[in-house]
């Protein structure tokens, strides 16, 4: 066979080529049942249609095989969606609980406007569950601010009672120390004004500083600088007794001794 008559050969497929079976077309992949189609709204007009005194018995057995599962479906699929946290109830009753609200519902549902019975419901339930998770996060946040509260006051009556019981043991150990304390008698004197305010802090309104000058100056004629002097004596005690009593419970001599 010369060149030409090679390239102009017609390109043949033998039939002993080809298997002599047809190809089978591709299986189409089976679509899975939708759980609430119009089967099943059917069925919720039907029940709707029946007199619940004269056939409860037929609208009972059209609800738990044609209804039910495709309600109790519906209820899985929008908490698992949108996840509401306040329900102190396990899934399985939160679950039950949207359910029979559904199930008593049932009766509103008209096809005539248009709506369908799967949008109806699925807003049904949502709502009821946005509905009582707000309410009880309202509930746990009411809760959790009293608790606050009732944490924050033990606490402030804690310090306060601490405190108290502080300034009594430090007066003590200031009369019993005075003298070793403060060598000058007018610094003595003003120690003791500042001691008689310290007993007398319940009936003080106002502990404003300068305020409490004026009366340590009233109770003892000195000026300002001499108030100043032994308040600052005070207060370097004051900060080194007040981690002795936090550690020991009591600023007693035989447990502390002068510094």
């Amino acid at each position: 066979m010369s060149k030409n008559q090679k390239k102009n050969k017609k390109f043949e497929v033998k039939a002993s080529d080809t298997h002599p079976a047809l190809p089978k077309a591709p299986k189409k992949k089976k679509n899975k049942k939708v759980y609430f189609d119009m089967d099943v709204q059917d069925a919720i007009v039907k029940y709707n249609s029946l007199d619940p005194e004269k056939n409860q018995s037929t609208r009972n057995k059209i609800y738990s095989e044609e209804i039910h599962y495709a309600f109790d479906k519906l209820c899985e699929n929008i908490i698992n969606t949108f996840k509401f946290e306040y329900f102190d109830d396990v899934y399985i009753d939160v679950k039950q609980e949207v359910l029979s609200f559904l199930v008593m519902n049932m009766h509103k549902y008209d096809h005539t406007k248009g709506s369908k019975a799967f949008s109806y419901f699925s807003v049904v339930a949502k709502n009821y569950l946005i509905l009582h998770n707000n309410a009880n996060y309202k509930k746990y946040k009411t809760h959790y601010d009293i608790s606050a509260l009732s944490n924050m006051s033990v606490k402030s009556n804690e310090k306060n009672s601490f405190l108290n019981d502080f300034i009594d043991d430090l007066i003590g150990y200031f009369e019993q120390n005075m003298s070793t304390i403060f060598k000058n008698s007018t610094d003595i004197d003003v120690a003791y004004a500042i001691l008689e305010l310290f007993k007398k802090r319940d009936g003080i309104e106002n502990f404003n500083k300068k305020a409490l000058y004026i009366l340590i100056r009233e109770m003892t004629n000195v000026n300002t600088s001499q108030i100043t002097r032994v308040t600052n004596v005070f207060k370097k005690h004051y900060a080194k007794l007040l981690s002795r009593y936090d550690k020991y419970g009591t600023l007693d001599n035989d447990k502390n001794k002068f510094f």
